[in-house]
């Protein structure tokens, strides 16, 4: 392949840093500062409630939203992304370290970066735009609805040594210990639940209107995230009142005050091969999340929309380097995207700054977190699982024909009873067969009776794409022509496109005509059948005399 050629197919590797922070305005710069500090704050107990919820230690939640999160915003192809450990990834990720163990997750993790990185180099970003969005939405449902159902060992206080994977397993083990409820966890769940869904996201200032205590009062307040809120009201009421319930600090032993050391997992062909799926599952839900996240952003901020395939490649990047300090898998989040542009971020700074902010509470404030209760962080990811899930659309089924239904449903049962990789690959597969079908339903081959057609001719219009969904209908045409035919005469300027098995049911069709003693010419081709007719050789075949510009030459008694 020429060099040319070569550099052609593939990415440029652009950061969007580069030219956004060029020219940056001391406005903007303290905007993005501010952003910064702001979605670090948020990104916080999220970082650690999805580590927990994953089966790793909350630290390794904190390393990805430190590490991966500068990547992702320093090498990304987003304005306003921000990058760290996503709810999406929880059910993933607990499977992974329960079937294959820590180690293989991160080796997996590795290899997904590699493999994401790839996809953004060879200009794969666009295809993930052609995920049907009832598969999406499918799988996004039972993902929150598997999110939600973790959370109940943290959130009734069960003393569970640890929840199976299995969907079923997960109902077993809940129900056989429903007798042993913890009614202060509980409290704690439902007190920080109840907070953070009531309180201020943000707040408009009534206009002409003399502010009192309570405005004023609910203006701070939007700006403090209710998540921290929640934590550090249930951390003190449970040190202040010697609460019997479980902490950080009980489980996990505390958080370390500083960054781990690199250290590079043991790798093996034998390991990559048994890693395979778990490795394409974190790419596949990686930049199925990171793009749709990016594209959020760009409908939320008046800001350049974003480049796929260099946010792929620094997905790559971050989840690539991320697990040699102990992370987990990391992609674009649209909680704290969406949090980065309400606060006025509009560069790659903000992102870098919620990265720094993060670093720097590991830094001070480590010790803290020993006595976060896990009740509190149970209570935070229910309010996060219903968030994910789109929970209209299930309501909304009705409007829609039953290939949607299906597809939504089947993908999220799919997702809740096996997993996403099962359900993807299913929706995908059906997607594909609900849409061959479709297209082949909408292929026509009709009767036309120009006023210029002599006796013995019949003209017969094909509609649409004549491909290997459709080729069937050809099969029957010349049992359907009228008694004395001659000559057909095949009208294509509405036949839209055609492959090799579309060309082939034509072939097919002149030899079961020349048996019939009717010949067969072919009229108005459109220049993408005509292309296929003229590089297979077949017009050749035909000759001028059976291959014609327009419908008008080949009815005229020249061309009879």
């Amino acid at each position: 392949m020429p060099l040319a050629t070569l550099r052609a197919a593939l990415q440029p590797f652009r950061p969007r840093a580069l030219t956004a922070l060029k020219g940056l305005s001391r406005e903007q710069l303290v905007a993005d500062f501010g952003a910064g500090l702001t979605v670090g704050i948020v990104a916080l107990p999220l970082a650690m409630a999805f580590a927990i919820a994953s089966g790793v230690k909350p630290e390794a939640g904190l390393f990805t939203a430190i590490i991966a999160g500068f990547l992702i915003s320093a090498l990304g192809g987003s304005n306003v992304q921000i990058g760290g450990p996503a709810g999406a990834f929880i059910v993933i990720v607990y499977g992974i370290v329960d079937r294959y163990g820590l180690a293989n997750l991160l080796i997996a993790t590795s290899l997904a970066g590699v493999l994401l990185f790839a996809m953004g180099l060879f200009k794969l970003g666009a295809l993930v735009r052609f995920i049907p969005v009832s598969i999406v939405i499918g799988f996004t449902n039972g993902i929150a609805v598997l999110i939600g159902l973790s959370q109940f060992k943290d959130a009734l206080g069960l003393p569970i040594a640890k929840m199976p994977g299995d969907f079923f397993a997960q109902l077993r083990t809940l129900a056989e210990h429903a007798g042993q409820i913890n009614p202060w966890a509980l409290a704690l769940t439902g007190g920080c639940l109840a907070l953070v869904v009531v309180w201020p996201k943000s707040y408009t200032m009534p206009v002409g209107v003399r502010l009192g205590w309570h405005h004023r009062l609910r203006r701070v307040a939007a700006h403090l995230p209710g998540t921290v809120v929640a934590l550090a009201g249930a951390t003190l009421l449970t040190r202040g009142l010697h609460l019997p319930v479980e902490t950080i600090g009980s489980r996990f032993g505390g958080i370390p005050q500083g960054l781990p050391g690199f250290e590079l997992p043991a790798l093996s062909w034998d390991s990559a091969k048994q890693l395979f799926i778990p490795t394409v599952t974190i790419a596949l839900l990686g930049s199925i999340e990171s793009l749709l996240c990016a594209r959020v952003a760009d409908n939320a901020a008046d800001i350049p929309r974003h480049d796929p395939n260099q946010e792929l490649m620094a997905q790559g990047v971050a989840n690539f380097v991320s697990p040699f300090f102990g992370g987990i898998p990391a992609t674009g989040t649209i909680a704290r995207t969406v949090t980065n542009v309400r606060a006025g971020g509009r560069t790659p700074l903000a992102g870098i700054v919620h990265a720094a902010t993060l670093l720097l509470i590991v830094l001070v404030a480590a010790p803290l977190a020993a006595g976060i209760p896990l009740a509190a962080m149970a209570g935070i990811l229910l309010f996060v699982a219903w968030n994910m899930g789109e929970w209209r659309e299930f309501a909304r089924l009705r409007q829609f024909r039953w290939p949607y239904r299906l597809l939504l449903v089947g993908t999220f049962v799919l997702t809740v009873v096996f997993d996403l990789t099962v359900a993807v690959e299913v929706g995908l597969v059906s997607a594909c067969a609900f849409f061959i079908v479709r297209m082949g339903s909408l292929f026509q081959v009709r009767p036309s009776t120009p006023a210029q057609a002599p006796a013995g001719v019949q003209v017969m219009e094909l509609y649409g794409a004549l491909f290997f969904g459709a080729v069937d209908k050809l099969e029957d045409l010349p049992a359907r022509l009228p008694e004395g035919t001659q000559r057909v005469v095949l009208d294509l300027h509405r036949l839209v496109a055609m492959d090799t098995s579309g060309l082939e049911a034509l072939h097919q069709l002149q030899q079961a005509l020349q048996r019939r003693g009717i010949t067969m010419d072919l009229a108005r081709a459109a220049e993408a059948p005509l292309s296929l007719l003229e590089r297979s050789g077949f017009a050749d075949e035909l000759g001028p005399l059976h291959l014609w510009p327009t419908l008008e030459a080949a009815l005229a008694p020249a061309g009879r």
